[in-house]
């Protein structure tokens, strides 16, 4: 018993800063750096941006707020605070689902993290100014060496692995309270050094000005509202997790909420000030799509002055936020499976890591699978981890409970009935519109078909585990009560 209560004492953040810093590593990442400044150039520059923080303060903020007052009030991942709800049983799987979906997005975000080392670690070796370099066959060359992008995905696993195991504290802590004000900083001194360049007048032109015609199509709007669920990590598992090991005077609708958007939307914005000003210097079209940060912007480098160093400002800072979003979303699971097993904080560690290594490997051979991957998941399989999530909260314990129990516990904004439609029917509604618009939109493809797969089987598996291993636990406890066979 001394055994098993030593294993389950659960650690906590050791500042408040501790805290904040991992709730904006876990949401900062990809998401902010590459996909904000090319889909903002898509889609219209600063009629986007008010698109993206409308919806991101009316449904993400209460969604991750909810998310982080779950973790705080079971003080498990997301596996035990669904059974704390919902009781032993079949439905806990739904919590199988968000680690299911939480262990499939980051098999194909590790590979993507190996992508930013490579580019961070060339960028240290001034590849990107040197005499006759050329952006597109190298990224070309880089894609057709899968055991160059295999190894790369191996180093990313196995040094995630490394951190963890080092603990919350000790390990995870002491990562992003430094990496995350280093990012932050790699991207104000390249806005700073951009804005000194001729054209950057037009980069903030395009960011902050608003075409307001682009707020009148739904094409806008859908890609605002994937921005501001991906970005944010809503339904990842993330958020719960983080907010588990809280401390009692930690302040959930300030630091779970405000702080976390308004840090992951600054640093997107961040990132597009960086971006725009040194593009528009050099004539680069805003809208180059996936491609701006490891194509078009590469292209730039040698046109502008100083360029080898805002090549390493930028994919440093680039590296640092895929890597911190990484080392979070791995410790959703290893919070979760050390808790759920009796493997030790070490042996879970390398158990999930290599699962996830083992399951990435066609996303690193392959970027094609990568992208397929990440359209699947992103498209069904984010907005039904979300949804299994909120629908505990909303459905079962109930939005006002929480909202009671946990968001206003030593909180300094106090948070009132509004919140409880937002997450009780809101959400939930977007989600379920998520999946059905890009069910509708990609019709008999194999996406939408994968999709489909996704919503039916994540579930019945989820429900098929936590039905027999709550049974056995059940039956075990039983046999070790003296009498219990009588």
């Amino acid at each position: 018993m001394a055994a098993n209560e030593a294993k389950t004492a659960r650690e906590e953040w050791g500042t408040r800063f501790g805290f904040l810093m991992a709730m904006v590593g876990g949401m900062v990442g990809a998401g902010n750096i590459w996909r904000f400044p090319y889909v903002m150039g898509d889609n219209g520059g600063g009629a986007f941006v008010l698109a993206f923080l409308v919806l991101l303060f009316l449904l993400a903020v209460p969604g991750l707020m909810a998310e982080v007052a779950l973790g705080r009030y079971t003080n498990k991942g997301v596996i035990g605070a669904f059974r704390d709800v919902l009781g032993p049983g079949g439905m806990v799987g739904l919590g199988v689902v968000v680690l299911l979906v939480n262990i499939a997005l980051m098999s194909y975000y590790a590979p993507l993290i190996g992508w930013t080392l490579y580019y961070a670690v060339h960028s240290l070796l001034f590849t990107f100014t040197s005499s006759g370099f050329e952006a597109e066959p190298f990224m070309n060359a880089f894609f057709a060496n899968p055991a160059l992008m295999i190894g790369l995905h191996t180093l990313v696993m196995a040094s995630v692995a490394g951190i963890l195991m080092l603990g919350i504290r000790r390990g995870v802590e002491r990562i992003v309270v430094v990496a995350v004000p280093a990012l932050v900083a790699s991207l104000a001194v390249m806005t700073a050094y951009g804005l000194t360049l001729d054209g950057a007048a037009d980069g903030l032109a395009f960011a902050f000005s608003i075409d307001w015609a682009y707020l009148t199509y739904s094409s806008t709007w859908i890609e605002a509202l994937g921005q501001a669920l991906f970005s944010t990590g809503l339904g990842w598992g993330i958020a719960l997790t983080v907010g588990s090991y809280l401390r009692e005077y930690d302040d959930v609708p300030l630091g779970g909420g405000v702080f976390t958007a308004i840090g992951e939307s600054s640093v997107g914005i961040l990132a597009a000030l960086a971006i725009f000003p040194v593009v528009f210097s050099v004539g680069v079209e805003p809208d180059a799509g996936a491609g701006l940060a490891f194509v078009s912007l590469v292209q730039v480098f040698p046109e502008i002055p100083f360029g080898a160093l805002v090549a390493i400002l930028f994919f440093l800072g680039f590296f640092i936020a895929t890597f911190t979003s990484g080392l979070l979303i791995t410790e959703v699971s290893v919070t979760t499976v050390s808790e759920e097993t009796r493997f030790n904080r070490t042996q879970t560690v390398l158990g999930v890591c290599g699962a996830i290594w083992l399951l990435g490997l066609p996303s690193a051979y392959s970027t094609e699978f990568l992208g397929f991957a990440d359209f699947l998941f992103g498209s069904w399989g984010l907005p039904l981890a979300t949804l299994s999530i909120i629908l505990v909260i909303g459905w079962v314990m109930g939005p006002k409970r929480l909202r009671v129990l946990a968001v206003n516990r030593n909180a300094g904004i106090h948070i009132s009935s509004w919140w409880d439609p937002v997450i009780k029917y809101v959400i939930p509604a977007v989600m379920l519109f998520i999946m059905s618009y890009y069910a509708v939109d990609e019709f008999g493809s194999p996406e939408m078909i994968g999709g489909m797969l996704v919503i039916v089987l994540f579930p019945l598996i989820g429900y098929g585990i936590m039905s027999v291993a709550d049974r056995s636990a059940v039956e075990e406890e039983t046999a070790e009560v003296p009498g219990g066979d009588d």
